[in-house]
């Protein structure tokens, strides 16, 4: 028999992991007021090109994935089954806002090298943080 998944109890790095989990979707959230509540005549005219290419449905889907993601986050952080349905939707949300940068022509070739770097950095913290709640879920360590 597979003991896996039976349940074992909480490791003491649970509280940790979680709130380094937390911390990464509430800078998230920070992140994208400043971008929300940026004035475009003080961007660069770079920055600024990037963001009147962006579609509507890419910010839309940064903040239902940084939402998501921080409240999906604080249930792991109070240990609630919930939260690994929450960060699943915040994963597929930041798998949206990845693709619309990267298949957007107009917006893809606006971003830099360093650009991609930190979206694909953010998608895969993103996976790694649902997949520590799908783990903890399967462990028995979520209420």
């Amino acid at each position: 028999m597979d003991d896996r998944f039976a349940p074992q109890p909480i490791a003491p790095w649970y509280t940790a992991a979680a709130a380094c989990a937390l911390l990464f979707m509430v800078v998230g959230c920070a992140l994208l007021l400043l971008d929300l509540s940026a004035s475009r005549a003080s961007m660069a005219l770079d920055q600024r090109a990037v963001h009147d290419a962006r579609p509507l449905w890419i910010v839309v889907a940064n903040a239902v994935a940084m939402l998501a993601g921080a409240l999906g986050a604080l249930l792991l952080v109070m240990r609630r089954k919930l939260a690994e349905p929450v960060l699943f939707g915040s994963l597929v949300a930041v798998i949206l806002w990845l693709a619309g940068l990267l298949l957007t022509p107009d917006l893809r070739d606006l971003l830099s090298t360093n650009d991609i770097a930190v979206a694909l950095s953010v998608t895969l913290v993103t996976w790694t943080i649902f997949w520590f709640a799908r783990h903890s879920r399967q462990r028995g360590w979520l209420r």
